[in-house]
């Protein structure tokens, strides 16, 4: 069975087309397009979510669910 983040077509955070690119969010499961991945780093919480990720990644949990995203400057609208 292949992972849904691999089948996704649209982005979850503003539905557009995921053929450019995707990547997780470090703020949460969400799978997001390159442009959502790219203002996401504008967000105020962002090397907050990044350090709790590698944190948790160091102490073997490789299923963090994240630091919420709440939408913060970075809301992703394009």
């Amino acid at each position: 069975m292949q992972d849904e983040f691999f089948t996704k077509k649209r982005c979850d955070r503003c539905g557009g087309s995921l053929d450019g690119g995707r990547m997780m969010s470090r703020f949460n499961t969400d799978c997001i397009c390159i442009r959502c991945a790219e203002a996401e780093k504008s967000h105020p919480r962002y090397r907050e979510a990044v350090e709790a990720e590698l944190a948790e990644i160091r102490r073997g949990n490789y299923n963090f669910k994240g630091i919420g995203y709440d939408g913060g400057k970075a809301d992703g609208k394009h």
